[in-house]
């Protein structure tokens, strides 16, 4: 045998073998299980990092208010467990579940939101968007988000015949549905909670396959009523001129200390972090500089601490996050589980992008928290719970449900059985 030969032999064993190895991965993503986990495994990693950074964010500011450096993580700690068990339960439900709860929950949601009109109601920070009963606080509008989420998918299921008319595809769901919501949250100054729901909508729409230039005039509408939004109430307006217009924020100037503080703070840290951060506990901000550090603005405080890697850690999970979902619209037929997806997936990415927007100076400071990770009991727990709605939804999955209860070895026969979709396509 040639020399030749036997080189020739050697790569194409080679590149058979390559090609193997490429066919093993490429089965294991297409595994049943892989939304399902890919979801788990991602919210489990948010989650873990921002119980970390709210520990090292609050430390300062729980030891100067409460004599102890683990108020603020503890009280995170408990609502992420309890996050956890609405996520676990959540899970285990079926989508004919969440198709019989989605108009309970829209009404119940706007019973909530009117009761933060009422005597039950207390105002935050300039919003007037919480209800308590004793020491117990609720943030009706975090609720409000997965009513519309399921009570939409199921009103747009139901419709989906008729969603080339504007009478089927709009009024059933946007008039009176989102409007009422949107208004109610507005009646408590609550502008940032409003521009996510109004997103949630509009994501939505366009997942059901809703005519395209339908929101170019919805886009107008949109655009006009939040111009008119910004002039009522606490400081909106002098946020977005501020945004505008970064020189009011020099250094010297009356607003440096005082509406500017936020933002350019944020900024700060950001760039004291460099590359790799000034390790983990190390923040200076957080010594009173930023106000509130493991809130609204914990972004800064990861960047200051873990640097760009950390934050690009952050954003490549929400990236993996937003994957996941879209697999997940991709390969289901229900179609309201494809419209919830979608809602859930444009709640929990808009919000990031407005929280991250503003820490790094793109968007205007509107008080939004990321998702996860930011402190925050309602967010975290109603977060935690969509999530486990995605993955009810994964469940569904043929499969997916009878692979995760089984042992690893029947896993994998299970697994060998599924033809992939390559070899369905061939």
């Amino acid at each position: 045998m040639s020399s030749s030969a036997a080189t020739g032999r050697g790569r194409a064993g080679t590149r058979a073998t390559r090609t193997t190895w490429l066919d093993q991965w490429a089965a294991r993503f297409e595994s049943p299980m892989t939304t399902y986990y890919l979801v788990l495994g991602v919210v489990g990693v948010l989650v873990g990092i921002g119980l970390v950074m709210v520990l090292s964010a609050s430390m300062i500011i729980s030891l100067k208010e409460n004599d102890s450096s683990f108020t603020i993580f503890l009280k995170q700690f408990v609502f992420a467990v309890i996050g956890g068990a609405a996520l676990w339960w959540a899970s285990r439900r079926s989508v004919l579940f969440w198709k019989r709860t989605a108009l309970p929950a829209a009404l119940v949601s706007v019973v909530l939101l009117g009761l933060v009109l009422t005597p039950l109601g207390f105002g935050f920070q300039g919003n007037r968007n919480w209800i308590g009963v004793g020491s117990l606080s609720i943030q009706p509008s975090e609720v409000a988000k997965i009513g519309l989420v399921l009570a939409g998918a199921l009103v747009l299921e139901r419709k989906r015949a008729l969603l080339g008319s504007i009478k089927h595809a709009l009024v059933p769901f946007v008039l009176p549905g989102a409007l009422v919501v949107v208004g109610l949250v507005m009646a408590g100054h609550d502008m940032g909670t409003a521009m996510v729901i109004c997103a949630i909508v509009i994501g939505m729409l366009f997942t059901a396959g809703v005519r395209k230039r339908w929101f170019a005039a919805g886009l107008g509408v949109a655009l006009g009523l939040g111009a008119l939004a910004a002039q009522i109430g606490n400081n909106r307006m002098e946020r977005i001129q501020i945004w505008l217009d970064p020189s009011q924020c020099a250094p010297g100037t009356d607003l440096f200390y005082g509406i500017c503080r936020q933002s350019v703070h944020g900024r700060y840290a950001l760039a004291d972090g460099g590359w790799l951060g000034v390790s983990l506990g190390a923040s200076r901000e957080k010594w009173g500089w930023l106000s509130e550090p493991y809130n609204d603005f914990i972004f800064a405080i990861i960047g200051e601490e873990l640097g760009l890697l950390g934050t690009l850690t952050v954003l490549a999970l929400f990236a993996a996050f937003a994957l996941a979902a879209l697999r997940l619209v991709t390969r289901t037929d229900d179609f309201f589980v494809r419209i919830a997806t979608a809602g859930i997936c444009t709640w929990v990415l808009t919000q990031a992008i407005i929280n991250i927007g503003a820490v790094t100076g793109m968007l205007p400071v509107i008080g939004v928290p990321l998702p996860f990770v930011s402190s925050g009991g309602s967010s975290l727990v109603t977060t935690m719970l969509a999530v486990g709605i995605l993955l009810s939804f994964a469940r569904s999955e043929p499969g997916c449900s009878e692979m995760i209860a089984a042992k690893p070895s029947r896993a994998r026969a299970l697994l060998a059985r599924i033809p992939s979709r390559r070899t369905s396509q061939r």
